[in-house]
């Protein structure tokens, strides 16, 4: 039995990842490519923005902030891995390898999935209840939100990530996937894994059911609250903002519920990593788009800091 655990303590692990040599492949990868980049500059502009410009000193932009540092990370994590694999032709990723980016993912999409939350809470009581807001959301309450919604991920990933690795894995070492994610990993077991699975339902409630219904809930109070607005103009700005944060909302949610709350044997290769597309590299692009770039406020902050750099250049 020692031998077995020191052999698959050693052992590496096989990506199959998302492409293959053809053509088509070559596209997708450049296309992956292209969204890395751009995702790694919008939200490091949008931490930039954030820290730099006073009038987006607010408990908003200090949540979007960390969302920012969230998607940076996160993309980082599984993306580079996906290019360094594509362009060297190996696969294979080390125990530590992999349990480095199940960890860091699980932190990220758990710390992502109640920021998201605290956020909804932030528009609720900022549109709901606005001569409450200075009350309800002061610096340090945003900074207790951030604080938790990491801690709470950190702790959350740490039993997922320790547990997930000491299945014995006695059969193939390929993960038919293009990073190290739970439900993939599982496949690889040859022990039954049912309890542990009970337990990763549990955390799906409380990471996604929950935050998500407290979104949900949040939106549904503000549509609300807007349709009781005299000003069919202020009424049809906030129904498209609504509307932008709630597909970019569902977009995560969706694919990251229905990937993490099934039974491992309704799981498809080609499926999860479809979903995984979602959670993992389209919303870090989208969300600084939806949540920011199409705000007045950090327009005019860009257009602030433009200025500035043209005048000091002068």
């Amino acid at each position: 039995k020692m031998e077995h655990e020191n052999h698959t303590f050693s052992s590496d692990f096989i990506l199959l990842g998302l492409f293959s040599s053809s053509q088509t492949s070559q596209v997708f990868f450049s296309f992956i490519f292209f969204i890395f980049i751009m995702t790694i500059t919008e939200n490091a502009l949008m931490i930039l923005l954030i820290h730099s410009e006073s009038r987006l000193h607010t408990p908003m932009y200090f949540l979007l902030s960390h969302l920012s540092f969230m998607d940076i990370l996160h993309i980082s994590n599984i993306v580079p891995k996906m290019i360094a694999d594509y362009l060297s032709g190996s696969r294979t990723i080390s125990f530590a390898g992999c349990g480095l980016q199940i960890f860091l993912s699980l932190t990220l999409l758990g710390g992502e999935c109640l920021l998201l939350a605290a956020m909804s809470y932030d528009r609720y009581v900022a549109i709901c209840h606005p001569l409450r807001y200075p009350v309800l959301m002061r610096d340090n309450t945003s900074s207790l939100l951030a604080a938790g919604a990491w801690l709470v991920g950190i702790l959350n990933s740490i039993v997922h990530t320790s547990f997930a690795l000491h299945f014995p894995f006695c059969h193939s070492r390929a993960i038919d996937h293009f990073f190290c994610e739970v439900p993939a990993m599982l496949k690889l077991s040859c022990v039954d894994t049912s309890h542990y699975e009970r337990g990763v339902y549990v955390s799906g409630i409380i990471f996604l059911l929950i935050p998500f219904s407290v979104i949900s809930i949040s939106y549904v109070q503000i549509l609300l609250t807007v349709f009781q607005m005299q000003s069919s103009g202020a009424r049809q700005k906030s129904l498209s903002t609504c509307s932008f944060h709630m597909v970019v909302v569902i977009m995560y949610y969706g694919p990251f519920i229905f990937t993490y709350m099934r039974p491992r044997s309704y799981h498809t290769p080609g499926q999860d990593k479809f979903l995984a597309i979602f959670y993992t590299i389209l919303t870090p692009t989208l969300n600084p788009i939806i949540y920011s770039f199409r705000n007045k406020d950090v327009l005019a902050a860009m257009k602030n800091i433009i200025q500035n750099t043209f005048l000091n250049k002068k």
